[in-house]
């Protein structure tokens, strides 16, 4: 028998990787359980507000594992221009390797929840902010000053957001591309 919290840690990676490829109203607590093998009680011991509450804890959990993987991008980069960049494709892989079956792991469950349920709209803004401060201190470092790395970094963040769902739709990562170049040409004129 898996210990507890095994069993909570599996239920909640499976939750996560359901909720970013179906969306939150696509994915049932049975196809959580059966697909996580817990057993049938194990969901609310375990998250005993539901599902809000595991979509929620979901949310945060893929949220901070994208933000390890997108300052580790950013920490590579020489300069701006390549940490736009270097973000950008962080995203375009996700998208590749996963057949264009997964996207932003928070913008699936934002779009469908964030008016009805203000448990998973505040998971997903928290993890919104901490991925725009991160590229904001980004910008800063590479010589944005500091008055301007929070506007272009809510730009960066939105814009990518807005590629990530367009590649999506047209199974083609090119898009990203093109919004990150475009954004490098943003970063370099506030540096300048």
């Amino acid at each position: 028998m898996a210990p507890q919290g095994e069993t909570r840690e599996r239920v909640l990676r499976t939750a996560a990787e359901l909720f970013q490829r179906q969306g939150y109203h696509g994915t049932g607590l049975n196809q959580v359980l059966a697909e996580s093998n817990a057993p049938k009680g194990s969901l609310y011991f375990h998250f005993p507000d539901g599902k809000e509450q595991l979509a929620a804890e979901s949310v945060t959990l893929s949220g901070q594992e994208v933000s390890e993987a997108l300052a580790a991008a950013v920490l590579a980069a020489p300069d701006g221009r390549a940490g736009v960049v270097a973000l950008g494709e962080y995203f375009a892989e996700t998208l590749l390797a996963s057949g264009f079956g997964k996207g932003c792991p928070v913008a699936t469950v934002a779009l469908e929840t964030a008016a009805s349920s203000e448990t998973i709209r505040t998971a997903c803004d928290d993890v919104y902010g901490a991925w725009q401060q991160g590229i904001a201190l980004a910008l800063h470092g590479w010589g944005v000053p500091e008055e301007r790395a929070e506007p272009l970094a809510a730009l960066v963040l939105s814009s990518l957001q807005g590629a990530v769902m367009l590649a999506r739709v047209r199974l083609d990562v090119a898009v990203v591309h093109t919004i990150t170049n475009q954004l490098g040409d943003l970063v370099d004129q506030a540096i300048a």
